[in-house]
């Protein structure tokens, strides 16, 4: 893999004469806005996540010990920061999830961050959630999200996209949701798509043999399906159904062991799997497998995240 070389934006006549640009990692996860902003050259002032494991990596990976339960965090506490990011919870507005919306308490997750951004102000927000999102409740629940933002002052907008169009070999479409506390005349969406990384580049040569299904599995797979590329990540849905691309399918938190094989034979490796997320080879691996398969499934794609972010930084006064 060739390591992500970091680099600094030249910032817009929004953001004025600051130096360096500080910002609040909220819902942080392993840290894929981490890792986005900070090649950007941002400083992260504050991060929290309500998993512990998530928690330890992240302290781990940049020596930033994240708070926990956001509800139990006094927003006044939370030092300025110039942005926010925020990948708040998904589950239920996920197509793997229930669906009831705003009506599953992870669903007022997103008043707990409303309440940060009116006391703290950040001069621009970030946020991303699955596209399932944009069309639930026939889009009542993205509206009301975005009418909250404006009700704080902001300007937004969202745009849904999709990681394979950010070089990375991963059908992984995200809501991404931007407000700026002044008006911006400079704001762009990232729209030029880049070429897909292939899929062999990412792939370990040598993958330990726990990695690999049972003798049963994998004539099943073979018997039910036949691939026109190779490598490729098969996929097999909720019915059964198996089908096969020269990327993967979204990485999920809660799917099956066995969802994801490549080539029909073994598992997705924990590096791998940060691989299809953008994460670098640098970003350091603790905790069991399991927890890093649930961590990478509930992660951001780095290289989107990154592109947007950076677009936000050159963003310009009215």
């Amino acid at each position: 893999m060739k390591k992500v070389i970091s680099s600094k934006v030249n910032l817009g006549s929004f953001w004025g004469a600051k130096k360096q640009l500080t910002y609040a990692d909220m819902f942080c996860g392993i840290g894929g806005f981490h890792v986005a902003a900070s090649q950007l050259g941002m400083r992260c002032i504050f991060a929290c996540d309500i998993d512990e494991d998530c928690r330890k990596i992240y302290e781990h990976n940049f020596n930033i010990k994240p708070e926990s339960d956001i509800c139990h965090i006094d927003p006044k506490t939370i030092p300025d920061h110039d942005v926010l990011f925020a990948g708040f919870p998904c589950q239920p507005f996920s197509i793997m999830g229930n669906r009831k919306g705003f009506l599953d308490a992870r669903g007022t997750m997103f008043f707990e961050l409303a309440k940060i951004i009116e006391a703290k102000r950040p001069s621009a927000l970030v946020l991303e959630n699955v596209r399932r999102l944009a069309s639930h409740s026939d889009g009542a629940a993205l509206q009301r999200i975005t009418e909250i933002i404006k009700e704080l002052g902001y300007w937004v907008d969202h745009k849904i996209l999709n990681a394979l169009d950010f070089g990375l070999p991963q059908k992984r479409e995200r809501v991404l949701i931007v407000g700026f506390k002044e008006s911006v005349s400079g704001f762009e969406w990232p729209d030029k798509p880049q070429p897909m990384t292939p899929l062999k580049v990412l792939l370990e040569t040598a993958p330990d043999q726990k990695f690999f299904v049972n003798e049963r599995i994998r004539r099943k797979r073979h018997a039910a399906h036949t691939a026109k590329v190779k490598p490729a990540i098969w996929h097999e849905n909720k019915s059964g159904h198996v089908s096969s691309y020269p990327y993967s399918c979204a990485l999920r938190a809660s799917a099956s062991y066995n969802y994801l094989l490549v080539d029909g034979e073994r598992r997705l490796t924990p590096r791998e799997l940060l691989r299809l997320q953008g994460f670098p080879d640098t970003f350091k691996i603790i905790g069991r497998d399991s927890y890093l398969r649930k961590q990478t499934g509930n992660s951001v794609p780095v290289p989107m995240i990154r592109s947007v972010i950076e677009r936000v930084l050159r963003a310009k006064r009215t």
